[in-house]
């Protein structure tokens, strides 16, 4: 009888061998400079994180800067901003622009500092020198007057909420010079000078008259952002009115103030703020990550009304909409390992997001279940672990179902030997870990020429199916891989819902590789 061993052995000794380490020690595979940017861009939030430093990170982003083309850069900050989702790292990118090439981030400018927190964002990393200047330049400051240029009066108020640097130490640096008389008082009253309080917004003067007054708790509250008010005093009614008005991410964000203040003590504000929270047309204005809504659903006290609660599930079904529905035999395979513990956005004192790695491995795969009921799913760490899950369950409940599994080492190459163990058909696996497998790499070194396990147990898979396809999510910024991108594998980062689209788009063309670096230079500048 044949030696199955030996026969796997030889169906992996034609993998491509590993050229680099990974962070934990492990053999891996180096991405191109372009592919690496775009990791970092789609999963970077410069904070420390499991393995590596925020400054470390910066220092990362702005050497594959140098070796990438201003193009490539600019088309990069728009994919981060307008499918990713991500702040900080598209900002970044712009200010790195204004030095490699201005004319392309004069381009994209409005597109990617598209409000005032991303302006705050821009102006604090020009001043800080991290890009050769300590000044916004000529151009920048162009930019931001034609920003500050194009918003209304009550625009710039609403802007106005935010520090470090805030609306008011913009303006005193780059001076706008007012277009008429209600501008001049609009920028008098943002940055302390005297000011003809007639030609301010009502809205403005409103606020003003209702923080000077001593009777606030019989006046309706200004329609304001909320983040105006909440160092004042405020009573029930205000706080109903907040909620009325609130935005979706504002609602969102405040569910426990809202119930802690007795806003929910009445139905028909129950109803209203339930409604918003599963709104399709709002969850997509919003920009939401699937993530979010499962760290505001398990945030929520235990008086928090039912119906908000099965509302945050409903918004959670209409947020992975892009979820494809996928002919064939599909695995999904999340990392439960230790390192994928850390906070999802890294680490930041004062704002460390609550949800984990994990967390965000678990959506993806209890999402993609939802919509393949007959996908297969195999988390893994040191090794396999076993999991029953219902996919006619909600998303939510699955999650935490996967997220709750015990954790160890990292070995990517497990769920594959599994498969290969049980030698299924297989048409596509999803993978999604941080990729610093190595429990599988027993020398802790590629200098003796082998390929990753991973690779090695995937060339053991497409022996026997042709035509599958291995598609790896990464969710951390660290810049290797375990599959070696080629045509029959593809490796994207991120935590948006494009990363859905992208599955769908991956698994219906014929050749995968670079299909997400094709899809960033795609991006019209």
């Amino acid at each position: 009888m044949a030696n199955k061993t030996l026969f796997q052995t030889l169906a992996g000794k034609f993998a491509p061998k590993a050229d680099t380490v990974n962070n934990a020690g492990g053999q891996a595979y180096k991405m191109s400079d372009e592919h690496a940017l775009a990791q970092y861009a789609a999963t970077g939030c410069l904070n420390n994180t499991y393995y590596t430093s925020a400054d470390n990170q910066l220092e990362t982003v702005i050497k594959l800067c140098e070796k990438v083309s201003p193009e490539f850069i600019a088309r990069t900050a728009l994919y981060a901003r307008k499918e990713g989702h991500m702040k900080d790292m598209p900002t970044l990118l712009c200010a790195i622009l204004s030095v490699r090439g201005p004319s392309l981030l004069s381009g994209i400018f409005d597109r990617v500092i598209d409000n005032p927190k991303m302006l705050r964002n821009f102006v604090q990393i020009m001043r800080s020198g991290v890009v050769g200047r300590k000044s916004l330049g000529s151009l920048p400051k162009r930019l931001v007057l034609d920003w500050i240029g194009m918003r209304t009066d009550k625009d710039l108020f609403f802007a106005s909420v935010g520090n470090s640097p805030s609306l008011k130490d913009i303006v005193k640096m780059v001076h706008p010079k007012p277009c008429d008389k209600s501008r001049e008082a609009m920028l008098g009253y943002l940055i302390g000078r005297d000011y003809d309080a007639g030609l301010l917004p009502d809205v403005v003067n409103q606020f003003e008259a209702f923080k000077k007054s001593k009777k606030r708790n019989n006046m309706i509250a200004p329609d304001v952002p909320f983040q105006m008010l909440t160092s004042l005093e405020l009573g029930k009614m205000h706080w109903t009115r907040i909620a009325m008005n609130a935005s979706w991410q504002m609602t969102r964000m405040n569910l426990n103030t809202f119930q802690r203040h007795g806003v929910f003590e009445k139905r028909k504000m129950i109803e209203l703020v339930a409604n918003r929270i599963a709104s399709r047309d709002l969850i997509r204005k919003a920009r939401v990550f699937p993530y979010q809504l499962l760290m505001a659903y398990n945030a929520v006290g235990p008086k928090m009304p039912k119906r908000i609660k099965l509302a945050l599930q409903d918004a959670m079904e209409i947020a992975v909409d892009n979820v494809p529905k996928i002919e064939g035999n599909v695995f999904v395979c999340p990392d439960i390992s230790g390192s994928m513990q850390s906070s999802v956005t890294g680490y930041r004192q004062g704002a460390t997001s609550s949800v984990t790695c994990l967390d965000a491995a678990a959506l993806v795969s209890a999402a993609i279940l939802r919509k393949n009921p007959y996908a297969t799913v195999i988390p893994f760490s040191d090794n396999v672990v076993d999991v029953d899950l219902n996919p006619r369950d909600s998303i939510m409940s699955n999650s935490k179902k996967l997220a709750a599994l015990p954790s160890g080492g990292t070995n990517c190459s497990a769920p594959l030997k599994r498969i290969n163990k049980d030698k299924v058909d297989v048409d596509l696996v999803i993978m999604i870990s941080d990729n610093e497998s190595w429990i599988d790499s027993p020398d802790y070194s590629y200098l003796g020429g082998r390929s990753t396990e991973t690779m090695k147990q995937w060339h053991v898979i497409r022996k026997h199916n042709p035509d599958a396809k291995l598609v790896c999510i990464d969710i951390t910024p660290y810049g290797t891989v375990q599959g070696k991108e080629r045509e029959d594998i593809a490796n994207i980062g991120g935590f948006s819902d494009q990363v859905f689209k992208m599955i769908g788009s991956i698994n219906e063309s014929k050749n995968s590789e670079n299909h997400w670096v094709e899809l960033i230079n795609s991006q019209r500048l």
